[in-house]
């Protein structure tokens, strides 16, 4: 009889033991059913401070050859495209034709970082014989900390406490009009933060965050 009964125990423990398993599987799903959690971004971005100078420094004299007055517009596109101050050069074919549909190719530098635009000559204005207009599109564009700050604080105004964005470096190369791998989340006033972000790209009118 002691050995049946060591058998039944036996059993009965099997069976408890199964089915503690399959109450500590029901845990495991009901876990996986909870909504994910989301990792607050670790950089802050604070409300940048004055207004940054985007016009390129000296601007060309009175005898500058177009190529010179292209340079400087590239320059200034540039520093539109960062929306921040930083030093840039340009450089673009020394011979350049006037002519309408003329197509040159310059390349343009913003804190050491290289874009090349393609640049396609217009018509002159009817009121000057003196100016050129021109096309020109750029092979990649340019986000920065502080134009991210600046789009976010000017579109957000009084509702914003700060931003925290995902180490987002003081200027870094990024195709055009496309979702970068930099984000950013607006934290209101008395808000806390969600981690939940919306992606920054680069335009040609400087950083979006959208």
């Amino acid at each position: 009889m002691r050995g049946k009964r060591l058998a039944v125990l036996g059993v009965v423990s099997v069976v408890l033991a199964g089915c503690g398993d399959g109450s500590e599987s029901g845990s495991d799903d009901s876990v996986a059913e909870s909504p994910p959690s989301h990792a607050v971004l670790p950089q802050r971005i604070d409300r940048p401070q004055g207004t940054p100078a985007l016009e390129p420094s000296p601007s060309p004299g009175a005898n500058a050859s177009l190529s010179e007055n292209l340079e400087y517009e590239l320059r200034k596109k540039t520093l539109q495209m960062a929306s921040a101050a930083g030093d840039t050069t340009a450089v673009c074919p020394e011979r350049i034709s006037g002519t309408a549909g003329t197509k040159v190719t310059c390349r343009a530098t913003y804190r050491g970082l290289a874009v090349t635009w393609d640049v396609t000559l217009g018509d002159k204005p009817g009121w000057s014989q003196d100016y050129v207009s021109f096309d020109a599109t750029p092979d990649q564009g340019l986000i920065t900390k502080e134009g991210v700050a600046r789009v976010l604080y000017g579109n957000f105004r009084d509702t914003i406490d700060y931003a925290l964005c995902n180490d987002i470096p003081p200027a870094v190369l990024a195709p055009l009009n496309v979702r970068s791998q930099y984000s950013c989340e607006v934290v209101g006033k008395g808000d806390q933060p969600t981690g939940f972000a919306d992606p920054v790209r680069a335009t040609e009118s400087g950083p979006r965050v959208y």
